[in-house]
């Protein structure tokens, strides 16, 4: 059964979807790739306790990493893909290119840049932490803006003191 509650952020709201009890779905508003609002199930903050403590954690600075069970529904290709994102530290970046390398499929970086943006759980796997190949801000389904503020938010947080 899937339900979900929205959560207000820095950028935005966010839509935290779950499919028996586990997140399946962060959504930000007017997010390219977003599934019908239909698709969510009834609203029901319940099951999200855990992420909506995590995400306000990030967004104040003091978390890096997520620890959170994740319900991830795609293709094989795409679960390594974002696999993989989740081993990009917080405050680094990779290419879609190098990201390719380190999957072992070093001539699909199109198809990790189509992944990536098929993401279902923003943020938490971090696909705004990929950029393209000389290293600009390219193609964030949340929009560059949005990707913008959460790279600046994780090289403050990463920064040694």
């Amino acid at each position: 059964m899937r339900v979900h509650t929205v959560v207000d952020s820095p950028v935005g709201e966010l839509t935290l979807v779950a499919a028996d009890g586990v997140l399946a779905g962060l959504y930000m508003q007017r997010q390219r790739y977003r599934p019908p609002q239909e698709t969510f199930g009834e609203r029901d903050p319940r099951p999200f306790g855990e992420a909506g403590r995590q995400l306000a954690e990030y967004f104040a600075g003091q978390r890096t990493e997520f620890d959170l069970p994740l319900a991830l529904s795609g293709t094989p290709f795409q679960r390594t893909v974002w696999s993989a994102l989740r081993e990009i530290p917080c405050g680094e970046t990779a290419t879609y290119g190098e990201l390719a390398e380190r999957i072992g499929r070093p001539t699909a970086a199109r198809a990790v840049g189509l992944a990536n943006g098929k993401n279902p759980i923003g943020v938490i796997v971090p696909c705004h932490r990929l950029l393209g190949s000389s290293g600009e801000l390219t193609g964030y389904g949340g929009g560059i803006e949005r990707k913008r503020y959460l790279l600046e938010l994780e090289r403050r947080v990463s920064r040694p003191r």
